[in-house]
């Protein structure tokens, strides 16, 4: 697995399975890695958008954290409306 990605889709959980409710609510998201793969994550910190950059942060018993990633600029801006 790769260390860095980027969002392809994102959510907030509100109704979390009872392992989670504790930490209801958190954002998952489906992150593409470079050599094409997907995985479901944890975001940690700052809210994530589509087509940003994160970075892993850590593994807590199997599930996979990451984060924004620092310096990234993340989406590209909208172009301007004339």
């Amino acid at each position: 697995m790769s260390k860095t990605g980027t969002v392809y889709t994102e959510t907030v959980v509100h109704a979390a399975p009872t392992q989670f409710v504790a930490d209801a609510p958190y954002q998952l998201a489906i992150v593409s890695f470079d050599q094409g793969s997907r995985q479901t994550v944890r975001i940690l910190g700052e809210r994530v958008q589509i087509g940003d950059m994160v970075e892993f942060a850590e593994d807590r018993n199997g599930v996979l954290f990451f984060r924004k990633a620092q310096g990234a600029a993340g989406r590209p801006a909208s172009p301007p409306v004339l």
